[in-house]
């Protein structure tokens, strides 16, 4: 089995911080993991590095047993096409398992476009952080035809749990959690803000303390968290709204987390006024509980 497991070679791309972090739980239980690098910066070469992804050219990367599209939703569709022109005129076909947060739209477009280069496609969403030395992996889910043809990841250190059902199945769960889960942060964070605007920051914390503490202590972490990543969330939440449909009456509420999203990154650019407020919501949280 060891030996089974140490030939198999997975490229991912792109070397992110999902990416390579997936990759160093890889290459510790045994994998070769490939990354391409062209064009990449001095930060991202070293993650890669410390990740222990080897650098390689396109033809090697097409040579691989599995390959992982891990990128932001709005590179999910020309990564594909990209990776279909490199393995169309290949005899040995690698899987291509899709893990964006992408609707099922997109993914069964993707799927087009990889079958298109007669290649196993997979659906994945992944729910959960990056994987963390000595922490638990997140959830990979995988559905469609090919879903069991990647178990060997199971064996490589991944939490991979296969939805019965056809491609989209899995991106239809991951947009419907992140839907929920970073909803709710949208709805905090718009709230927060309002609220201390308005200088009822004391009692709105007080009065979720009293009625609804688990939400007030999500929030706690949930503030300064989103921060960072909330550039990364506007693409998901619009990836979201076409999950729902152009006729459906939520739709438009994704597309305003999309736009709020847009705001916070750009005031985390600026004058962080805004990301402000919501860290000192936060530390306020941390302080009534000391």
């Amino acid at each position: 089995m060891t030996k089974i497991l140490a030939s198999k070679t997975i490229a991912i791309l792109a070397p992110g911080a999902m990416g390579s972090a997936v990759a160093r739980r890889l290459s510790e239980n045994g994998a070769r993991v490939l990354t391409s690098l062209q064009g990449r910066s001095e930060a991202t070469l070293k993650r890669a590095a410390d990740a222990g992804m080897i650098g390689a050219e396109d033809d090697a990367i097409a040579e691989a047993d599995i390959i992982l599209s891990i990128v932001p939703p709005g590179e999910a569709v020309a990564l594909a096409e990209r990776l279909a022109a490199l393995i169309v005129r290949r005899e040995k076909k690698p899987v291509v398992v899709d893990c964006n947060a992408v609707n099922v739209d997109t993914v069964r477009r993707i799927e087009e476009i990889i079958g298109s280069a007669q290649a196993p496609f997979v659906d994945g969403g992944i729910i959960g952080f990056p994987p963390q030395p000595g922490s638990k992996s997140p959830a990979f889910y995988m559905s469609g035809e090919h879903a069991k043809d990647v178990a060997v990841l199971k064996d490589l250190g991944l939490d991979m749990r296969v939805v019965e059902g056809p491609v989209g199945a899995a991106s239809a769960l991951k947009m419907s959690y992140a839907g929920i889960v970073k909803g709710l942060a949208g709805i905090g964070s718009a709230m927060v803000v309002a609220a201390t605007k308005a200088g009822a920051a004391d009692a709105l914390r007080d009065e979720l303390a009293m009625s609804q503490p688990a939400l007030l202590a999500r929030l706690e972490i949930a503030l300064p968290d989103m921060i960072p990543k909330a550039y990364r969330w506007v693409a998901e939440m619009r990836e979201i709204s076409g999950f729902l449909g152009p006729d459906h009456p939520a739709s438009q509420i994704y597309e305003g987390f999309a736009r709020w999203f847009e705001h916070l990154a750009a005031d985390a650019n600026g004058e962080a006024a805004d990301a402000e407020l919501m860290k000192a919501f936060a530390a306020r949280i941390a302080q009534k509980k000391a």
